[in-house]
């Protein structure tokens, strides 16, 4: 599980995955989507403005996916993909994105978790393609060549040393 200081989010990605939160609250109706890495920072969130602070809220979900992680392990399974909280007005659903990113639904009544869940897949199956895009690039400030030649470019330097 690796957060996002190992990776770097641009511009456009930024876009990609606020466009994927809007089309999922359209086609669900629901209030709020956001998406918060494992470690617990928020990367986006549209939809309703939330009353609460959402750079709480997003450590607390990463702590609550990492607690459901281990009941599962205590169950038997390797994890839980998704979780679903459900309250007298308000719901929520977490999904799982690649082992990296967790996408947050918030719902109330105006929708079913049925739909919530169905349209939560789509939006997993996006983001899980942009996180590939993402990881298959070079990491900012590197250039392609220099992406899998750090060590070469140590071992020129240390044999210019023993050269001279």
């Amino acid at each position: 599980m690796t957060g996002a200081g190992s990776w770097s989010l641009s511009e456009s990605d930024y876009r990609r995955i606020s466009g994927y939160l809007t089309e999922l609250l359209r086609e669900s109706d629901a209030r709020c989507a956001m998406v918060v890495d494992r470690t617990g920072q928020l990367l986006a969130t549209v939809g309703e403005a939330l009353s609460f602070d959402p750079t709480v809220f997003a450590s607390l979900t990463a702590a609550d996916f990492s607690a459901n992680d281990e009941l599962a392990k205590m169950i038997g399974e390797p994890e839980f993909a998704s979780l679903f909280h459900q309250g007298e007005k308000e719901s929520m659903y977490l999904a799982d994105v690649g082992r990296r990113l967790i996408l947050v639904v918030l719902f109330d009544q105006r929708t079913t978790v049925g739909l919530v869940r169905l349209r939560v897949k789509q939006t997993v199956q996006d983001l899980s393609q942009l996180l590939s895009e993402m990881f298959g690039r070079p990491l900012h400030g590197q250039s392609e060549s220099q992406e899998g030649g750090l060590l070469e470019g140590a071992e020129d330097e240390i044999d210019k040393l023993f050269d001279d």
